[in-house]
């Protein structure tokens, strides 16, 4: 009760100094109050703003607020601080498209040209008249039966319990309308996932949630029953995230609602835990083993497999497997070290893990390297949000990219960065069904697709620009990147890009030779010291 007191203060006070001047036949105070009340309760009935749907008129002050700050309009470098927040910048753009707001700017860039770092992307004389405007990827190689058309933009795993059932319900129908997929994270499959139709893709971590037997290890049965629902597309197994790789995922006790605690199969209102590593398998062998188990219980959909890049001999360790085993998981999505929409430890999000850019590189030279990559699509996930972003990423060797925080801003975050307190004040990041009210899903579903049509639409005219039709034309070298006040380079001068089966041909020809070297199907650990094996080398 004092909560929702304390979140209608203003309304509250205004309504008592009306009754009091009305009593006594003051005037002056009406001209404030009657006002401030017509507002409380218009916001408090209106379902476009979250912030203010929860505190009428309060919220507006947070408005007003930001209105006095500049507009440095700096949306177009997507190369934030290890673990920062977004930008104010990148909000209001998100926030803009998501409410069909203009993105359109006068005066031309702000940004500094000699600023360094600094990229940008090389335009044609000869633009693409029809660009697609709402570009697709298969994924589904030859093992297996069901493949899907992705977006070239989709929601990155976020779970329920770590969101709110009105912002999964969202998203999800944001997904339906928007013709993109919706990643559960790995809280499970939850039925907010599957009542309003949008495709879905069903991540497992080392919980298993949903998909587990009383001791916390995989349930085969549970899986495949599961899966057999038609909105579910794909399935993909969490090895690590971004934020906190090597940790293992924690949802704490006051948020773990008997719902959830169902949904999961965890025990309620106590902290939901889940490994550092896989009970499933210990290489990478097994790890594909695990996969193809998973595809073919699924009856057939896509598997992938979720990874923030750590030790660099580990992707090799991972195709070297492919070709050991003959299998070849659908798809792999490579999770920045900058990513990650949750809580975690402060040490584990500034440093450990490797960034989106480099990461995605590494993981695009192994396979292709090893020249398995036409068998397996390459997504990335770390703070995008802008066309800009996806065609930078897709230059650099992916096939689509996967957002979180930006679809949760799109549906009303303020990034508050209250999620793991239980008290997030837009309902996006809370179990509490008061403050959930100000989340209307299907309000704001709408303006999830909408931002995602318009960052769709940016990309298009980018790639317009370009000369090309689709995005999957964009290669390293038409983008450019500043190492200097007087320095640019493109980026297949910045990165070293293989060629397709040198590793298997030439591997001592490549820079990569020592991790190839020390890479092995049969462990995640390096067969041989790296030092070593660069003291025999030299």
């Amino acid at each position: 009760m004092w909560d929702a007191l304390m979140r209608c203060i203003i309304p509250i006070v205004a309504a008592i100094v009306t009754v009091i001047a009305i009593a006594a036949g003051w005037f002056w105070p009406l001209l404030i109050t009657v006002p401030t009340l017509a507002i409380a309760v218009y916001d408090w009935f209106q379902s476009s703003w979250t912030i203010t749907r929860n505190f009428p008129v309060a919220g507006r002050i947070r408005w007003m607020a930001l209105a006095l700050r500049p507009f440095i309009r700096a949306y177009a470098v997507e190369d934030d601080t290890h673990g920062t927040p977004y930008s104010y910048a990148a909000r209001q753009l998100i926030r803009a498209r998501a409410h069909g707001l203009s993105d359109t700017i006068p005066f031309g860039t702000e940004l500094e040209l000699y600023e360094d770092p600094h990229h940008w992307i090389c335009h044609s004389m000869a633009p693409e008249a029809e660009p697609d405007l709402s570009p697709r990827v298969t994924v589904g190689n030859e093992q297996c039966s069901k493949p899907y058309s992705a977006s070239i933009l989709n929601i990155s795993a976020m779970s329920f319990g770590a969101l709110s059932a009105n912002a999964v319900r969202a998203m999800n129908i944001g997904a339906r309308e928007g013709g993109f997929y919706q990643d559960t994270g790995e809280g499970g499959l939850s039925r907010y996932h599957l009542e309003n139709g949008g495709d879905v893709v069903w991540e497992l971590g080392s919980g298993y949630f949903g998909a587990r037997d009383k001791d916390g290890h995989f349930d085969p049965e549970m899986f495949r029953d599961k899966t057999a629902n038609d909105a579910v597309k794909m399935t993909e197994i969490k090895v690590s995230q971004g934020a906190k790789p090597g940790h293992g995922g924690m949802l704490p006790g006051p948020k773990v609602t008997p719902e959830i605690a169902e949904v999961r199969g965890v025990r309620v209102y106590e902290n939901c835990l889940s490994p550092r590593g896989h009970s499933s398998f210990s290489t990478p062998a097994q790890m594909l083993e695990f996969a193809a188990q998973m595809r073919d219980l699924s009856g057939g959909k896509p598997v992938g497999i979720k990874f923030c890049v750590g030790q660099p001999h580990e992707p090799f360790a991972l195709v070297k497997a492919m070709l050991t085993t003959g299998i070849y998981p659908d798809f792999i999505v490579i999770d920045g070290a900058e990513g990650g929409t949750g809580a975690a430890p402060l040490e584990l999000a500034d440093w450990v893990g490797m960034p989106l850019w480099d990461g995605l590189v590494l993981m695009r030279n192994a396979l292709v390297g090893a020249g398995v990559k036409k068998h397996v699509r390459l997504a990335a996930s770390g703070k995008v949000f802008s066309g800009m972003g996806i065609a930078h990423n897709l230059a650099l060797g992916a096939d689509w990219c996967n957002a979180a925080r930006a679809f949760m801003m799109s549906v009303g975050c303020i990034q508050a960065q209250r999620c793991h307190t239980g008290t997030c004040p837009t309902g996006v990041t809370t179990q509490d069904k008061w403050r959930q009210r100000a989340l209307v899903p299907e309000e704001q579903g709408l303006h999830a697709a909408r931002f995602h049509k318009k960052t769709l639409e940016a990309l298009a005219d980018i790639v317009a620009a370009c000369g090309f039709k689709h995005p999957s034309d964009l290669q390293p070298h038409h983008i450019m990147h500043r190492i200097g006040s007087h320095d640019a380079i493109p980026l297949d001068k910045l990165h070293t890009f293989l060629p397709e089966g040198i590793l298997l041909d030439e591997p001592d020809s490549t820079m990569f030779a020592d991790w190839w070297r020390a890479a092995s199907s049969d462990s995640f650990r390096p067969v041989e010291d790296l030092v070593k094996l660069r003291a025999r080398a030299s």
